[in-house]
């Protein structure tokens, strides 16, 4: 079995992620860290939700950084505040036995821009941010990025779908100096597509990871028939036989996220909701409970999901089947992550067949049927 010191990672790294109790590479991990290690050059990785990319591109980026310039050297874009914490929180760890102090911040909408500008303004090697509130900084000219050598772009498939296309392209065309652009991942859409041939190199080294399995493998889909006023019961029944297991509810409206929270809660059950209008403050309350297992379920509409990683969730109900089929992966995705298995489970009416048969057929998956 392959090791992290196989690949060329610093004994300090690797000490680190055995601490972590992170012990052998994932698959992409094993094929990205040697390449991004040993070159400079644009990267385009395609992987599953959940294949550990942010130690794919984490561990090869700490590198790259020479602490004892005090300049902004990589920037890491992530469309929501939660990854950019998360992503934050996990290359901190890996820098624990470092000889050097790499300084790392984080950037994002729903706090003070006053207290990230002065965090900016101190000695910082690496900024991770959303795309809007670095473009906040750039445009207050707050940051130099003038020694920025990598650009990773993660889950970009998710920023695009979020309407940070501008933002990018901002972000992409304003850091001038000579630089590597890293793109990782689950999807390549049409809008990516034209990112990538604006700014990416054509030699770039090109990398996808299970090419004919968009969605992670370890993931058992099902569907379950119902009617519509039969939806609420069948729903209530699934979780009763998860009753010790967690997972998350999609929805396709916000109005629809609050409205199932509110029954499931009068049923009895643990269960929180994220949704598009909610003030900061309220999200990161529900986030925190959820990650920390104060709530057993969370009820999510599919934008408001972005940038959740939560270890440990056996399943992924889908209240209506998502308004683009691509949707689907980083739903589904957010369960059976590193390594472990999961469930799917779609409620569709009976005429939604078709729509089954779509997201069959184009991501390349089977749905077995579920008798409740």
């Amino acid at each position: 079995m392959m090791t992290f010191k196989d690949l060329g990672l610093d004994k300090n790294y690797i000490k680190s992620l055995k601490e972590l109790g992170i012990k052998s590479p994932t698959e992409i991990q094993a094929q990205a860290i040697p390449m991004l290690l040993k070159s400079s050059t644009d990267f385009i990785g395609l992987a599953q939700t959940g294949t550990g990319k942010t130690a794919a591109f984490g561990l090869p980026l700490l590198h790259k950084i020479n602490p004892k310039n005090e300049a902004v050297q990589a920037l890491i874009i992530a469309p929501t505040r939660e990854l950019v914490q998360q992503i934050k929180k996990q290359l901190f760890k890996f820098t624990k036995y470092n000889n050097s102090k790499i300084f790392l911040e984080g950037v994002y909408g729903g706090e003070k821009i006053d207290i990230q500008l002065r965090n900016v303004a101190r000695t910082t090697h690496i900024i991770v941010a959303t795309p809007g509130r670095l473009v906040d900084l750039m445009t207050r000219e707050a940051v130099d990025l003038s020694q920025v050598k990598t650009i990773v772009l993660d889950e970009a498939d998710e920023m695009l779908s979020m309407g940070f296309k501008n933002d990018l392209t901002s972000i992409l065309k304003g850091v001038t100096g000579k630089k590597n652009t890293w793109l990782f991942s689950a999807t390549m859409s049409n809008d990516l597509k034209d990112i990538v041939k604006r700014y990416i190199a054509d030699e770039a080294i090109r990398l996808e990871i299970d090419r004919n399995s968009v969605v992670n493998q370890n993931i058992s889909h099902y569907f379950v028939e119902t009617t519509l006023h039969e939806k609420s019961s069948t729903l209530i029944r699934l979780l009763e036989d998860r009753e010790n297991q967690r997972g998350i509810i999609f929805t396709k409206t916000k109005a629809g996220a609050q409205a199932l929270r509110h029954q499931l809660e009068t049923e009895g059950f643990n269960v929180g909701a994220l949704e598009g209008d909610m003030q900061q403050k309220e999200r990161d309350k529900v986030m925190r409970a959820f990650k920390n297992t104060t709530l057993q379920l969370l009820i999510s509409t599919d934008v408001s999901a972005r940038g959740i990683d939560v270890n440990d969730l056996a399943f992924v109900i889908h209240h209506q089947l998502p308004e683009h089929t691509e949707y689907y992966t980083h739903r589904s995705g957010r369960t059976a992550r590193a390594g472990k298995k999961g469930e799917s489970i779609a409620l569709i009416l009976g005429n939604e067949h078709s729509d089954l048969k779509k997201v069959e057929t184009t991501l390349g998956i089977k749905f077995k049927q579920l008798s409740v």
